[in-house]
């Protein structure tokens, strides 16, 4: 392993079959994989429901952070990939009373399609956690 660099893997069912960690911390940096709403059993949540998948994605990236002794008002970028831009202002309307207080910098972009269909949102994060 690199020196400097921690890797946090939480269970995922991709992690291991696709190579990736869930964080990985490099210095004062914290990067959290894009993230679905897919739950530790393998279910998709919030079907139909972009708001609701949001909040369950922001919680899973929560958890992530916690993991690595973070915390959401350290993040400082958000991506969120959406696979139905007309749904922005439910996405959107989650991800900034989570953010109200703390606002990072953010993107939204509209995807194809994400890993299961009934994804609607996937979002990756950076985070700052100083030295």
């Amino acid at each position: 392993m690199a020196p400097g660099i921690e890797r946090h893997a939480s269970g995922g069912p991709w992690e291991t079959t696709f190579g990736y960690s869930r964080a990985v911390r490099a210095g004062d940096m914290l990067f959290v994989a894009g993230t679905t709403a897919i739950d530790e059993d393998g279910v998709v949540r919030g079907v139909g429901d972009a708001g609701a998948q949001t909040a369950f994605v922001l919680d899973r990236i929560a958890a992530a952070l916690a993991d690595a002794g973070a915390r959401l008002d350290q993040i400082v970028l958000t991506r969120m990939f959406v696979t139905d831009i007309s749904r922005a202002e439910e996405i959107g309307r989650v991800h900034g009373e989570r953010f109200a207080a703390h606002p990072p910098v953010a993107s939204m972009v509209q995807v194809a399609a994400l890993i299961d269909p009934r994804m609607l949102v996937e979002i990756e994060v950076m985070a700052y956690v100083g030295p």
